[in-house]
């Protein structure tokens, strides 16, 4: 027996050992982990982070989708072609080599959250949540705590101390009193304004990620529920719908977060077509193109105010006044956000007379009244930057209006009209550019149009035999705005007609997806990296200055 309790206390004792032994490899196990996420956090660049994300998320959608069965049996999608269709989601870019109606519902709702963790504002949520994970993880660095002061500095002796005391500002704790010197009042001083400046800066990042979540949830919900009435209430959408096997909530949910998102893809193999006369349908999404794109910094600046102006919180006065310091690239200054109002609006009514004085009587406008064609014609100029939904063929428009959607899709989001030099805009662009304009790698960067250029000709090489066989529907122009579509993350396409063959094959049949559907495996390649170049183009705007034009 005393044999058999020695054995029982060694193995207690070896158990309780290697408990140990795991619980330190566990934790250091978990400090690695920390220190490594640390690393990327700090030294990686955002550029990696973002294209490693959007790769991420691409593989796996793919990975999910090819899971997933199809709506039916009879068709499945090649590989490549359901890789294409996961990155036009993730990336926004409602390129389709695929009709939209061979995904099942199930497909669907998964395309919808690819269409979401993808879209602009969301990404930019989580980038908000770094800077603040950062400044919180500086202070803990320095030996202090965000939102706090510490207390060793003080003493009830100091001036300054006395006043925070009074204040209430700070705690008294019980130290030993020292005489103050000048050298310790202003340092004091500079430490508590560093102090108070950090915290409400930190402060004013959380407030600023609360009303971006605040934003998304109010459009979603809100967009989803009027889209769902609508569609119930109205019998020919209902129509439209019930022929096609969608189902309301998942057609409203998805056309909602598409839109919302600039993505453009639509649960029905025409797209918006189909609801060409539902006028009402149209005016509900044409404000959730411009809330979620082009429009957005000027909204969130302006409910920035409206809370500020409710609360009187001074974190939101802070964020107004200090777009600079909250390093969130969509919170732009007042003077910018103003002119970006005008611009938007300008571009859009430049381009709805120009619609109308040219496709009013065009094929693509038959049968409508002329508030249809007012609001088919607002609502396809709206989507020329950069959602791509569409109420009529691209093919059968005027050449004027196709070069005009084309230089719509190449023109960044925020693009403004702004000739009043402002301060802090100008001071945030031309310190970046310091900090990178002495890399060599800054100065071999080509320009935004010269790298279309490259994938253009990439494109025209890997297509060449079909250019030569079908130039009608393979001719440049269409490959023009092609690339430039997937660039922009619109989704404009010019599609493919068996009409346009010169040599019509016996088999050919009319189907509703792009252009790139038509394409070889290498020109869908070759369009994937165009979408990703598009979707981090933010990184490559100030390319191109090494080259001198005299």
């Amino acid at each position: 027996m005393e044999s058999f309790h020695s054995l029982g206390k060694i193995i207690s004792h070896l158990c309780s050992c290697s408990c140990i032994k795991i619980a330190c490899f566990r934790r250091s196990v978990w400090g690695l982990m920390v220190l490594l996420f640390r690393f990327i956090l700090f030294h990686i660049n955002p550029f990696v982070v973002l294209l490693c994300y959007f790769v991420s998320v691409s593989f796996l959608g793919f990975l999910i989708l090819k899971l997933l069965n199809p709506r039916t049996d009879s068709f499945k999608p090649k590989d490549l072609d359901i890789f294409f269709t996961s990155v036009s989601a993730t990336t926004v870019s409602s390129m389709s080599t695929v009709e939209m109606e061979v995904f099942s519902n199930t497909q669907l709702v998964f395309i919808t959250i690819l269409m979401f963790v993808g879209g602009e504002v969301f990404v930019s949520m989580f980038g908000l949540l770094f800077t603040k994970y950062k400044l919180r993880n500086r202070a803990r660095i320095h030996g202090s705590r965000v939102g706090s002061v510490s207390s060793e500095s003080m003493s009830p002796t100091n001036p300054v101390d006395q006043l925070e005391i009074e204040l209430g500002m700070v705690t008294l704790s019980e130290t030993e009193s020292r005489k103050p010197s000048s050298v310790d009042l202003v340092s004091t001083v500079e430490s508590i304004m560093s102090t108070n400046e950090e915290e409400l800066r930190y402060n004013s990042i959380r407030y600023l990620v609360f009303v971006i979540m605040g934003y998304l949830l109010v459009v979603h919900i809100g967009g989803s529920a009027l889209v769902a009435l609508y569609v119930s209430l109205v019998t020919s959408a209902r129509d439209v719908l019930r022929n096609k096997g969608l189902q309301i909530p998942t057609f409203s949910i998805f056309i909602t977060v598409s839109t919302f998102a600039s993505c453009g893809f639509v649960p029905t193999n025409e797209n918006m077509i189909v609801f060409s006369k539902n006028s009402g349908l149209l005016l509900l999404l044409i404000p959730q193109v411009l809330l979620g794109n082009t429009l957005y910094p000027s909204c969130l600046r302006f409910l920035i105010w409206v809370l500020g102006w409710f609360t009187k919180k001074p974190e939101f006065n802070y964020m107004l006044t200090n777009t600079r310091e909250m390093k969130y690239f969509h919170l732009l200054p007042s003077l910018h956000s103003s002119l970006l109002v005008v611009t938007v609006f300008g571009f859009i009514v430049v381009q709805f007379i120009l619609f109308c004085s040219l496709e009013w009587n065009s094929q693509g406008l038959d049968g409508m009244d002329p508030f249809q064609k007012l609001v088919a014609a607002l609502f396809q100029t709206v989507n020329s930057r950069h959602t791509g939904e569409s109420v009529i063929d691209l093919s059968i428009l005027s050449p004027a209006i196709l070069v005009l959607f084309v230089v719509m899709m190449y023109l960044p989001p925020y693009t403004s009209f702004l000739p009043i030099k402002d301060v802090d805009w100008c001071s945030r662009r031309s310190e970046k550019k310091n900090k990178t304009g002495g890399r060599l790698a800054e100065n071999l960067k080509f320009s935004q149009l010269s790298y279309l250029v490259i994938f253009i000709i990439a494109i025209c090489i890997t297509e060449r035999e079909k250019m030569k066989e079908d130039p009608l529907n393979f001719s440049t122009v269409n490959i023009v705005i092609e690339v430039i579509s997937a660039y922009g993350n619109v989704g404009f396409t010019a599609g493919y007609s068996c009409k346009r063959q010169l040599n019509p094959q016996e088999f050919c049949k009319d189907t509703w997806y792009g252009f790139v559907g038509r394409w070889s495996n290498k020109g869908k390649v070759i369009l994937i990296l165009v979408m990703f170049f598009g979707r981090l183009k933010k990184f490559n705007m100030g390319g191109g200055k090494g080259w001198k034009l005299l």
